[in-house]
């Protein structure tokens, strides 16, 4: 969907409780690019991308280096999978043939475009890798149905999918505000999160892509800013969903739902701090969560069933190597290393 996010200033609530000590800590990013796409490898290895064809590498988990892309400087890169140290795949966001794959496997040293959107009218979202070699590309609906496409081969090549059951609702749209509206866990499921219509819903495949089911999220919608903005699951069974209004980053209401049957259902979750989140992501090797957005970030260690606040900056994405590694990165190229509660119950 076509997102434009507003940086907002920082504001401190005084019924928030902050924990003592910063949960985040400030890296130099060597951009001031809007940024939205993070892929966390392991302690050392995390690759990030965003606006003006803006990719940053780091390799020992502290320094950050700016990549270039030729040809890419006026893209918005809204997600980015990294496979390992050297090889990574960044997806441009935009109308058109502004929606491309790029890929490199010498750390960024060359990049070749693996494929451009074909459809004038086409807008992609988000990228998601089962494996080094898997995976699914999503777009917004292209004559009332939402965009797909495989790959077999680490996006080097892309296969256009039917996508039975992938429908669209009038107005209904996925937001492609931290490459997070796609997500996959397990060997073949995957999820999309929606919002814009009547009402948000989510869409889900056990076998690639190929087939999808649709089943209503409690997380309101009825505007073009409103809705699910991500999904993550951490098995095939247990994931969450979060969400709100991006133009009104503190609004009061649900921005959280929970599943724990591949997404058939769903249980209506408050996720804190209260207000807009575009992402949340389960935490490798725990049953903890943390979800970020326009209202800050915050943390859950029981499966999402209650939630803690870590802060109030406002973040785009966030996501984790371990329960004591992650990144968060933001608006104006904000960039930063977590130092918060180890995850884990």
């Amino acid at each position: 969907m076509r997102l434009a996010i507003i940086a907002l200033p920082l504001i401190l609530s005084a019924c928030v409780t902050v924990p003592a000590g910063p949960p985040w800590l400030p890296v130099t990013s060597n951009t001031t690019s809007e940024l939205r796409g993070l892929s966390v490898v392991s302690e050392q290895v995390a690759w990030a991308s965003g606006a003006k064809g803006t990719v940053l590498r780091t390799i020992d988990g502290q320094n950050w280096q700016a990549l270039s892309v030729p040809g890419a400087e006026k893209l918005d890169f809204r997600d980015i999978h990294a496979i390992d140290a050297n090889s990574a795949i960044v997806m441009s966001a935009g109308p058109g043939d502004a929606s491309r794959i790029y890929r490199t496997d010498d750390g960024g040293a060359n990049w070749r475009l693996t494929i451009t959107n074909p459809v004038k009218e086409g807008f992609w979202d988000a990228i998601a890798f089962w494996d080094r070699d898997h995976g699914l590309l999503f777009g917004d609906p292209v004559a009332g149905r939402f965009q797909t496409y495989a790959t077999g081969d680490g996006g080097v090549t892309w296969t256009a999918l039917e996508g039975r059951g992938l429908d669209a609702l009038p107005n209904e749209g996925a937001f492609a505000a931290s490459g997070s509206c796609l997500s996959v866990a397990g060997l073949n499921d995957a999820w999309i999160v929606t919002g814009g219509a009547a009402t948000s819903r989510v869409f889900h495949s056990s076998d690639r892509g190929a087939t999808w089911r649709a089943a209503n999220l409690p997380i309101p919608a009825a505007a073009a800013a409103r809705g699910a903005f991500s999904g993550g699951f951490a098995d095939p069974r247990n994931g969450m969903a979060a969400g709100g209004d991006y133009q009104q980053k503190t609004m009061a209401g649900i921005n959280g739902a929970r599943s724990e049957d591949g997404g058939a259902s769903w249980t209506a979750t408050q996720i804190l701090p209260v207000g807009y989140m575009s992402v949340v992501t389960p935490v490798k090797g725990s049953t903890s969560y943390v979800a970020a957005g326009l209202a800050g970030s915050g943390y859950s260690v029981d499966g999402g069933r209650s939630w803690r606040i870590l802060d109030a900056t406002p973040l785009n994405t966030v996501a984790f190597a371990t329960p004591a590694t992650g990144w968060a990165i933001g608006p104006k190229g904000l960039l930063m290393k977590y130092a918060g509660p180890r995850l884990k119950q």
